[in-house]
């Protein structure tokens, strides 16, 4: 039997959680005190995902960068990725939140968003 520990970033306690697998199915999730911490262990042990977070340039704003997020989380092992789709652009202001920045980034299906005005 396999044993992963992990700490759990579902909501500010942190709690440390053990997953117990067996011929790589999930037997058993211990240590968690909130629903979340249970959803969370078996997701990150099936199917890691994570938020992107960066910025891109602007052009004619009043500032010169503006944040940028995957609107949804996308696959870990897309993260470098989806950075590297994100190196070199520029958008012309105005930027408004939610505003589509970069769509599908690296083929993920998930659309980049400014996450400010600029």
């Amino acid at each position: 039997m396999e044993k992963r520990e992990l700490i759990c970033i579902g909501c500010p306690m942190g709690c440390p959680l053990t997953v117990e697998l067996e011929n790589g199915e999930i037997v058993s999730v211990s240590g968690y005190t909130c629903k979340r911490g249970d959803v969370y262990a078996r997701k990150e042990v099936t199917n890691p995902t994570r938020i992107v977070t960066s910025t891109v340039m602007v052009e004619g704003g009043r500032a010169d960068m503006v944040s940028v997020k995957t609107k949804e989380d996308i696959p870990k092992d897309k993260i470098f990725a989806c950075v590297k789709a994100l190196k070199g652009i520029t958008v012309k202001a105005p930027v408004h939140i939610g505003d589509v920045i970069l769509k599908d980034v690296a083929g993920t299906g998930v659309d980049i968003v400014a996450t400010k005005d600029v």
